[in-house]
Formats: C-alpha cells, structure tokens, sequence
C-alpha cells in the first residue's frame, strides 16, 4: 500500500486539510488553465501517460494533491520522498527496485519528489541518467522558480506547470465542500458559518487551501454546540482560528485605491514611517505584492527620477525578490525599496520631460530628421547626401560637438527641465556647459 491508499472500509483519519485532498482530477479545485477539460496534463492522467514534470507554485495551490491524483489514477507504481529529509542512498534504492520491478514485471515507477527544490545539483544529477532512461517517471514540485533552483538538464527533460494561488470563489468552494462531506469533512455536524467568518478565511487564506481548511478545523473543533446543538463560527471565531484580526480592506474598492494613494503619497512626501505603514497594511491584507512592486517601480521613475538614478535600480531589484523569493521573504526588499525611495532626493522632470515631448509629436507638424543624423549605411543613401556634415562626438573635446539634433522647428525647443535636487544638480551643471559651447559655436 502507497502513502496515498485508504482502507475502504474505514473512515479517513488525519487533519482535515489531508482528509480533503481531492482523489480524482474530477475532485480537484481550481488550476483550470492546467488541469481542466482538453489541458495536456489531464489527458496524459486520464490516459496514464504521464512524462517528467515538475509542479511549482505557492504553497496550498495544490502540487502536492496533483501527485495524489496522479497516484491514484496510474498503473505505475508510485514512490514518493521529500528532498529535505531524503538523500542520493534513498534515490538510488527507488531506482534499483524501480528497475526490478520494470525488467521483471513490465511495470513503470512513477517518482515524487516534494520539495525538489532542496536536492543540492549534486543529488538532481543522480537522477538524470534514470528520468533520461525512462527508469523512473519524475514528478516533482516545487514552491520556488524551477528555472533558478533545478538543474538546467533536468529542466530540459521535464514539462512544467506553474499552480496558480486559488481564487477566492474556489477558496470558497472548498470551504464549502469541507462543511458537507459527511465521509472526510463536517458533513456529520450542524455548523453555522456566519458569511463574514466566511468571507474572512477565505480573505485570509490568501489562494491557499490549506491555510483555509486549518483554520476551519480549528475553529470546528474548539467551538462548543450552542443548545440547540449547532456550532456557531462567528467573526471573532473565524479571527482567533487564523489568528489574524479582519483589516478594512477590498481588493477591488475604494479602500484598495485609498490605500495605495497613500502609500504613494507618503513616498512622494518624503515621510518613510508613512510609506512603511501603508505597505505594511497591504501586506498585512494580503494585497499582490507584484501590485506593489510594479507601483514601486513607476514612482521611483515618475517621483525619484534623476535627482537618484539608483532609485530605478533599488525598485527593479525589489520586483524581482518577489518573483525569486515571494512573501513572506519579499516584504523585506519591498520595505527597502520604499524606505530608499521615500527618503531619496526628489524630482519629477523625467514625467514632465517625456510629457513634454509626447505632447509635441502628437500636437505639432510632423519634423523630419536632419539630414547630417539620416543613416548613411543603407544603398544608396550616401548619394542622396545622408550623414554629411555629422560630427562625431568622441573626437572632440570632452566627447561633445555643438550641432543640431532636434527637427528644424524644434531647434530652439527644450523638453527635460533638471530640478536643483540630488544628482540633477550634476546634470544640470553638465547642461549648462553644453549650452555655453553652443553659444561660443565650439
């Protein structure tokens, strides 16, 4: 018997997140983009034709469960370890009856490994030859970026299917589900959820089934009957069970925009206790961090600009922790990038520029380019007079030549207006120079 078989004839035991997992692709919730009706992934179940791959996504999204299905569905035999207690001995002996079992009775060994994130390059590349060979079918999962934590050559050889967190509406259904199967859940008990302990779970849950059912068992089974024998889960419930008070906040509505105006505000006003405290909400609500990332990103540019170019730098390095790491870890570049951003030196000329200069293409005459910048490379451009009288800058002194670089109608026109602030004041010296060669015709 595997890890995922039950008597039939006893009733599942363990917490309920385990007793919930679905058994059959037709169970499972969610993930329709990879295992809904005509997807590769269910087609290869249904038709226990399964290759190497590796499941990845956040946790609760359901790797994990996919493997169970899997495992319930194949005429392969399946085998499972978890990499952060396993090691090559425990690979090595999978394999070795992998291949007893294929030679001697013509049956395939399906191998899960969770967590496979955790087996050093030396331990994935004992594998290779036996997932190359077909000795083992490979599953694993993953909650990292597999790109960056398995093995180039392992990843050749596997497809990959991200898991997406769950939407609240199916976070919901689980709920739901969990509440009427008299056979694994609650179905045998009269509980009332009120609609607000309801919405808070799911809210809280944050796309993570696990974290859901948890909490649901735990309040299930540390509220007393009331005495008409009905089990009341009311919001102060539902609060102590996912220990996590209810914050004020819609993802969808008004309070979503408010916040977020605040927080940006706070960044642009220069006050980072502020700034730390409205990220810390969104956070806290469990706002998409990718959302604060790409804000973080537009006001370093729209807010910072070139009073600090690093501020550019400091926001795309956050961005990417919460694409390589995730929350709960990201919180800590988000809160660097916004503590940087909220006390860097202030412009906004770069928005006014680019504004500037979009608004006169669209509103003015359209200018060609002058002749000397016209590429002269192409057939017969040459002829036609293309890159004549251009000056390279590099062989002048301090690598600029006065000449003309905007349409004729815009000559005299400037766009980009540096402020006094930070390195703008470097930039701003350096136009000045510029434009005193440009008088003096040198």
């Amino acid at each position: 018997m595997d890890l995922f078989d039950h008597p039939q004839h006893t009733k599942p035991k363990g917490p309920l997140a385990s007793r919930m997992r679905p058994r059959t692709i037709e169970e499972v919730i969610g993930q329709e983009e990879i295992v809904g009706e005509g997807t590769l992934l269910r087609r290869a179940i249904q038709a226990d034709r399964l290759t190497a791959m590796i499941f990845h996504g956040p946790p609760g999204t359901g790797k994990t469960t996919l493997a169970q299905v899997i495992a319930n569905s194949t005429s392969a035999h399946f085998e499972q370890l978890n990499a952060v207690s396993a090691g090559i001995k425990d690979v090595r002996a999978i394999v070795d009856r992998a291949k007893e079992r294929l030679k001697y009775e013509q049956i395939k060994t399906i191998l899960f490994i969770d967590e496979i994130h955790r087996f050093n390059k030396g331990q994935q590349d004992a594998l290779l030859p036996f997932v190359e060979d077909g000795t083992v079918i490979l599953i694993g999962a993953t909650t990292e970026n597999p790109m960056f934590e398995v093995n180039p050559a392992l990843i050749s050889r596997s497809r990959l299917f991200r898991l997406s967190t769950l939407k609240d509406n199916e976070i919901g259904k689980v709920i739901d589900q969990a509440l009427s199967d008299k056979e694994r859940g609650f179905g045998e008990y009269n509980i009332n959820l009120d609609k607000k302990a309801r919405d808070h779970l799911i809210d809280v849950a944050n796309g993570d089934a696990r974290t859901a059912l948890n909490a649901l068992e735990l309040a299930v089974l540390t509220t007393d009957p009331n005495e008409d024998n009905i089990i009341m889960i009311d919001l102060h419930t539902a609060e102590a069970s996912i220990q996590k008070r209810v914050v004020h906040y819609d993802k969808q509505g008004d309070n979503h925009y408010d916040t977020v105006s605040a927080f940006i505000k706070s960044i642009r006003g220069s006050d980072p206790d502020a700034a730390l405290y409205w990220l810390a909400k969104m956070i806290y609500a469990g706002e998409d961090a990718k959302f604060i990332a790409r804000r973080l990103y537009v006001h370093a540019a729209e807010d910072v600009g070139l009073a600090d170019p690093n501020a550019l730098l400091i926001a795309q390095a956050a961005a990417h922790a919460v694409e390589f790491v995730g929350l709960p870890e990201a919180r800590i570049p988000l809160a660097e990038a916004t503590l940087y951003l909220a006390t860097a030196p202030k412009s906004n000329a770069v928005i006014t520029g680019i504004d500037k200069a979009l608004a006169a293409v669209e509103k003015e005459k359209r200018g060609d380019v002058p002749v000397h910048l016209k590429d002269a490379h192409y057939k017969g451009a040459a002829k036609l007079g293309h890159g004549e009288g251009y000056k390279y800058p590099h062989n002048y002194e301090n690598h600029y030549v006065p000449q003309q670089y905007l349409p004729d109608h815009l000559k005299t026109k400037s766009f980009y207006e540096p402020s006094s602030n930070g390195y703008e004041k470097t930039v701003q010296k350096r136009l000045d120079y510029f434009e005193d060669r440009k008088r003096k015709g040198k």
